[in-house]
């Protein structure tokens, strides 16, 4: 019997005129941007369907409006009888898959990644901070070169994202974040790219976002998921509430363990992986990951 994680993208995957098309053809899609609409107080539906593009690129409209594309994915494809039975997000990613394992009310998720997203912003100064993929080299070289930088310079550098597929996302002080890449190319990395992000994210220097997030957590509505999630930090299944907020507060400053989540999904059987948002960023790092297993996007089953 096929085992099938339904898996939600992060941040990055956004473009204008997202979720256009799913409104147009399905009322669950027109209901979850209407609820979005009222939850949030303005008209997140129009910034994803028209933009400009550089509201929608702003952190606190990026991850609800990412949320909101992902979960009318989501609705649309439970209709049409699609079932998960194993769900995953990358970063903002792991709240839409609370939201689609019923952890999370569609409403509260909005809000959380809506503060989530202003945050993380406000936690480094514009420009002080930055993120890099480094293509090519091993995971405990990257981690190497980024003790390195950060040792030569006084700053912080870190592993952000491991990707996987040869792909490790660093994070940090601009400075340190540049002598990483430069460390990381003498050291045999095929490709070093500063990415085009607005804070550096998932390392020590959001730990101001970290402890403000964790006092909304503390008192968000939580429920056990119904289907089991696999969480960012730890690359390990999650049944229960407490350990679902927990992994919210730590995820914010720490890696995401994405490789180490898909590894651990492909032992457990799954061998269909559907990406459940716009886009197909989680799917090409899947197919190298887990050679061999059927790759699904969401936009393409709606074709």
């Amino acid at each position: 019997m096929t085992k099938t994680l339904f898996m939600f993208p992060g941040q990055g995957s956004q473009f204008v005129g997202m979720g256009a098309d799913l409104v147009r053809h399905y009322s669950e899609a027109c209901q979850v941007f209407a609820e979005a609409d009222d939850t949030l107080g303005f008209s997140l539906s129009r910034l994803c369907f028209e933009g400009p593009e550089e509201e929608l690129r702003l952190t606190a409209n990026t991850q609800p409006a990412l949320l909101a594309v992902s979960i009318a994915y989501f609705r649309v494809l439970a209709a049409k009888g699609w079932k998960a039975d194993w769900v995953a997000g990358h970063s903002l990613g792991e709240y839409s898959a609370l939201v689609a394992a019923g952890s999370l009310t569609l409403a509260d998720g909005l809000r959380l990644v809506r503060q989530r997203g202003l945050f993380m912003q406000e936690a480094v100064p514009a420009g002080q901070g930055t993120m890099a993929a480094i293509m090519g080299l091993e995971a405990e070289a990257v981690e190497e070169v980024c003790r390195q930088a950060a040792t030569a310079l006084g700053g912080v550098v870190e592993p952000a994202n491991f990707n996987g597929a040869g792909q490790v996302v660093i994070a940090g002080e601009r400075l340190a974040v540049e002598k990483a890449m430069e460390l990381a190319k003498v050291a045999g990395a095929k490709r070093a790219l500063l990415l085009n992000v607005s804070a550096p994210f998932h390392c020590s220097l959001m730990r101001p976002a970290a402890e403000r997030m964790a006092g909304l957590l503390r008192t968000a509505a939580i429920a056990d998921p119904v289907i089991p999630l696999v969480a960012n930090v730890t690359a390990a299944p999650v049944c229960d509430a407490e350990r679902v907020r927990e992994n919210l507060i730590l995820q914010v400053d720490h890696p995401v363990r994405w490789e180490q989540s898909i590894r651990f999904l492909a032992d457990q059987g799954v061998t269909r992986f559907v990406e459940v948002g716009p886009g197909k960023v989680l799917s090409g790092l899947v197919r190298k990951i887990a050679k061999g297993a059927e790759v699904l996007a969401a936009g393409d089953i709606q074709a």
